[in-house]
């Protein structure tokens, strides 16, 4: 299992579980317990982390009920998860919700109202280490640019000696995002990317998450939801990813739920970086 300090033993790999739970629009209790019941069963497996997607609570296509089941960021939500990571003892990706900025006190948000769609990473001891606003907001036949309000900062924190980034869906479009979080200290070497992703655009799923880890030579886990959304003519094509600094496809997923397994090394980061140095050879 994984070391708790930032000064962590990188010898050690850290293992990852992408939580690819069924998503019911707006049945924001039974999509929690799945939640819930996925974080225990990556626990017994022994992973060090878990992730969930996103919007995993209410339902990305649910936007006539975002307001409505809307949580400030101490909310019961997060803090549920957050006690789910201290009592299994593992670090734990919640997904993202849609947050209430104007009832969130905790921690600074990007407007004093409307709704943001918020992940937050907790460590195994249940603090929080970083806490990520989906920045790009949807617009093409969706009401998530219109919803809700766009985030403005960007961390990056390590958990058991993996420095480690949160981007969200639509941010897979936009590389200069991801940039950013390699050239953040600690470097972004594994990003996390929490989604909502639907049919039909498999193609563009997989080769986007499968650049951004080739282009910044870090690894990228998406982790998507599974379901239909009928209201919407919507559903979700699963397919959560590990890929390596390479672009190498470690672990992934039909789409079905699943708990998608992988082994992080930091040392492979660092590894790959130095024998094809393609960042160093940037002109800025």
């Amino acid at each position: 299992m994984m070391p708790s300090a930032d000064g962590a033993d990188r010898s050690q790999s850290l293992s990852i579980a992408l939580a690819q739970i069924t998503v019911e629009a707006g049945a924001i209790d039974r999509n929690r317990e799945r939640a819930l019941e996925a974080i225990e069963r990556a626990a017994t497996r022994d992973a060090d982390l878990v992730a969930l997607p996103e919007l995993f609570n209410v339902g990305f296509f649910a936007f006539d009920r975002y307001e409505e089941l809307a949580e400030p960021f101490a909310g019961d939500t997060f803090t549920r998860l957050r006690e789910a990571a201290a009592d299994h003892g593992i670090a734990v990706l919640a997904g993202t919700i849609v947050e209430d900025l104007a009832a969130t006190e905790t921690v600074p948000t990007p407007a004093d109202e409307g709704l943001a769609n918020t992940a937050a990473l907790f460590d195994a001891d249940g603090d929080r280490q970083l806490v990520y606003r989906k920045h790009h907001l949807f617009g093409y036949e969706s009401s998530e640019a219109e919803l809700l309000t766009p985030g403005d900062r960007i961390e990056t924190a390590t958990v058991g000696g993996v420095g480690i980034g949160v981007t969200t869906c639509y941010d897979l479009r936009f590389p200069e995002l991801y940039r950013r979080l390699v050239d953040a200290e600690p470097s972004a070497e594994l990003l996390l990317v929490p989604s909502a992703w639907p049919y039909p655009r498999v193609e563009h799923w997989e080769t986007l998450s499968r650049a951004r880890a080739i282009e910044n030579q870090c690894y990228v886990a998406t982790i998507n939801g599974s379901g239909e959304f009928p209201e919407a003519d919507a559903a979700l094509l699963g397919r959560s990813t590990v890929h390596d600094p390479w672009g190498v496809t470690l672990a992934s997923s039909g789409d079905e739920p699943a708990l998608v397994t992988a082994d992080v090394d930091p040392t492979r980061v660092a590894d790959v970086r130095e024998e094809f140095p393609a960042l160093q050879d940037r002109r800025l």
